[in-house]
This record gives structure tokens, C-alpha cells and sequence, in this order.
């Protein structure tokens, strides 16, 4: 009885001294990204066997045995780190982005940029956020080598002409083909929303653009739409205020009536001296009276009123100080002066652009709905290009 009591007591004591031994850790490892849990992270314990993976919360238990309280935690595209073992722990992994190689979108899916062998252009969103531009054809324009952007017209919405790599034919047509998420896109190019697009991918050689056959001979333009992240339900607002203007100077033009108008005097002055053969004095009077009719070189307009008795320019070819600009019409009483149409055309006008989205995903779901709407008012009076789309893109497994 007493040697049993005795081995007992032994077996008691060598269980309490494994326990004393080793230590149980519990802890969660999160993404320095955007928080998010890290699903299925290895965590071991340096120097052991000994070791878990993190569940559907990122949480983990494992056992550190006597004089092991380092823990090692891995996962794929994060950068591995070493920490002491402790109670409770919150472990925050890195984006490793130097194992990360750039996605590049080709007609059969995708390829990384280290294995694609053909030629290609990426614009990616943070580009093309950078660019207050109405058509996304605009947002190449010194984007990608070997891409050219013609755009003869300045009213917003209009579309430019893209030329990869030159023009491809006389004849035939030579715009590039557009592909908006794998599906060839017909439409106008200013109903797509520029906030819609996660990247613009652009394939100039054949190897790229085989799958489209002679429909991609002028190069393919690869339109990739945002999705949602991985994670909780997001709500994002977007606003934008600017205002048009010309920033470019006009050439050096004739500013006043004045001015034109003794521009005009000089060269029906040099015809009538040199063609008609008059004498100074001949010449300076049949101009005055000729410059306001339509024949002879005149302008056809009286825009200048005289006293009774004098003429509209003197004999050294300046007009009369005592001419009042404007006309009166006698018949309707009223009294007109000339407008600066320059400025009546180009006045500075306002650029308002506002975009909401909501995105989530899940497992099974993933969703992302946005609309937009901008109302730009072009640089030119009548000029203004407004545009309201929505958009909806869900994928479920």
C-alpha cells in the first residue's frame, strides 16, 4: 500500500512539471493593409515541431514548450516575422510587394508581366484618377509608348482618335478594338465612367491580339472594370469640383475696330495708288467713300459716325478723332455698338463631378455597384457635356 501511495504521488508531481513546463499562446494575425483576419497564416514555434494555422478569424492557439517563445509566422504574399510568445497576441503581416509581379490583361484571361511575351501597355486606375478627363480615350494621351492620341475637338465627351502604332490601313478602318471586361464594346466611349476603371491594358502586336483575328489588326484596348475587395461592405463618395478655362494664349491679333479698320484703309489706300493709278488725293478720297460699302474692298459695315461735312479718315491714313464708334438706326431708335466675341465665347465655366459606390465580398459574392454623374461645361459657350451612368457588377459561385 505504501509503494503504491508513493508512485501515485511520483506520477502526480511529473504531470504538474510537463504542465509548469509548457505554455499555452492564443493570439490573431491581421493584414496592415486594411485590418482584415488572415485566414489560414502558419505559426510555429521556432526550434520545435510545434505548430497551427490561423481559422476563419485569423485567431490561433499553440503550445510553447520550456525555453521555446518565439514564434514564427508565414503566409503567402506577406512578409514572414519572428516575435516573442505572449499572452493575447495581435500579429500585423506586411504586403511582401517584391513577390508580387504586375497582372497584365491579354484576350484569353490574364499573365504576369514576367512571362508575357508579347507587347503591352498598362494604365492603372491611380493614373487615370490623376486626369480630369470626360472620354477615357483622352486618359492614354502620353500614357503608353507607341500609343497616339489625336483630338481635334476640344468639347468634352468627344472622343479622340487612338492609333497604336500608326495607321494600319488606307482603306479600311483604323481604330483599335475595345474590350470592356472580355466582352468587344461597340458603343461611345464617354458613357463609360473613368472611376469605373481598375486598369486599361493596351495590346500592339500580333502574339497580343491573335484571339481577335482581323478585328484586332489596329491593336486591342483592354477595358478591366473594379470589383469589390475582400472584405466588409464598403460605401464610398467621391466629389469633385473645377472650373474651365484657357490656359493658352490667342495669337496676337487685331484688338479694336480702330485698329482693323486703318489696317483696311491702307491696303484699299496701296490698290487704288498702285492698280487704279490715283494721286494721293484721289486715292484717299475714294477710299473713304468705298470702305463702308460692299464693293471695291470695302467691309459692308458702318460702324463709325462722323460729323456732317468730315471724313472717316484723315490724309495720313489715321482715323478721324472725331469718329464716334456705333451705329444709330434711325428707323427703330435704337443705338448699336460692336461685341468683343471673344470673350463672349470663352468664359470660364464650372466642372462638377460626383460618384458613389457600394461593394462587398464574400465567399460566394462578389458585388459592386456605382453611379456617377458629371456635368462639365466645356471651355466654348453650348459647349457642355453632361453624363449619368450607373453600373452593377456581381459575380456569384
Amino acid at each position: 500500500m505504501k509503494k503504491r501511495l508513493t508512485m501515485l504521488l511520483v506520477g502526480l508531481f511529473a504531470c504538474v512539471g510537463v504542465s509548469l513546463a509548457q505554455t499555452q499562446v492564443k493570439g490573431t494575425v491581421v493584414s496592415d493593409e486594411d485590418g482584415q483576419p488572415v485566414i489560414g497564416a502558419t505559426v510555429r514555434v521556432v526550434g520545435t515541431n510545434e505548430g497551427t494555422v490561423t481559422d476563419m478569424n485569423g485567431k490561433f492557439s499553440i503550445t510553447c514548450p520550456k525555453g521555446k517563445n518565439t514564434l514564427s509566422i508565414a503566409y503567402v504574399g506577406m512578409e514572414p516575422i519572428e516575435v516573442s510568445a505572449r499572452g493575447n497576441m495581435r500579429i500585423i503581416l506586411k504586403t511582401d510587394s517584391k513577390n508580387l509581379d504586375e497582372i497584365v490583361v491579354v484576350a484569353y484571361g490574364t499573365s504576369t508581366k514576367g512571362t508575357f511575351t508579347g507587347s503591352a501597355g498598362v494604365v492603372s486606375s491611380d493614373k487615370i484618377e490623376l486626369r480630369q478627363v470626360s472620354d477615357i480615350s483622352n486618359a492614354l494621351a502620353g500614357a503608353v509608348a507607341g500609343v497616339q492620341i489625336q483630338s481635334s475637338n476640344g468639347q468634352p465627351g468627344t472622343s479622340a482618335k487612338v492609333r497604336i502604332r500608326g495607321v494600319g490601313s488606307i482603306n479600311a478602318g483604323t481604330d483599335p478594338l475595345y474590350v470592356v471586361d472580355g466582352v468587344p464594346y461597340d458603343g461611345d466611349l464617354s458613357s463609360i465612367n473613368p472611376a469605373d476603371i481598375e486598369s486599361m491594358t493596351v495590346l500592339k502586336d500580333a502574339a497580343s491580339t491573335a484571339l481577335y483575328g482581323a478585328r484586332g489588326a489596329n491593336g486591342i484596348i483592354m477595358i478591366t472594370t473594379k470589383k469589390a475587395q475582400t472584405g466588409n461592405t464598403r460605401v464610398t463618395v467621391d466629389a469633385k469640383w473645377g472650373s474651365n478655362s484657357r490656359q493658352i494664349s490667342n495669337y496676337d491679333v487685331l484688338r479694336s475696330p480702330q485698329e482693323y479698320l486703318e489696317r483696311e484703309y491702307q491696303a484699299m489706300y496701296n490698290g487704288a495708288t498702285s492698280v487704279l493709278g490715283y494721286n494721293p488725293t484721289q486715292a484717299w478720297q475714294w477710299v473713304n467713300q468705298n470702305i463702308t460699302t460692299n464693293k471695291d474692298g470695302g467691309n459692308g459695315y458702318q460702324i463709325y459716325q462722323v460729323p456732317e461735312g468730315e471724313y472717316l479718315f484723315g490724309t495720313n491714313g489715321k482715323l478721324n478723332p472725331n469718329a464716334t464708334l456705333g451705329y444709330k438706326d434711325e428707323a427703330n431708335n435704337r443705338y448699336y455698338t460692336p461685341d468683343n466675341w471673344e470673350d463672349e465665347m470663352f468664359k470660364p465655366t464650372l466642372r462638377q463631378e460626383y460618384n458613389a459606390t457600394i461593394s462587398g465580398s464574400t465567399d460566394r459574392n462578389n458585388f459592386y455597384l456605382s453611379a456617377g454623374f458629371l456635368d462639365d461645361g466645356g471651355l466654348v459657350e453650348g459647349s457642355g457635356f453632361k453624363r449619368t451612368s450607373t453600373r452593377l457588377k456581381d459575380e456569384y459561385k
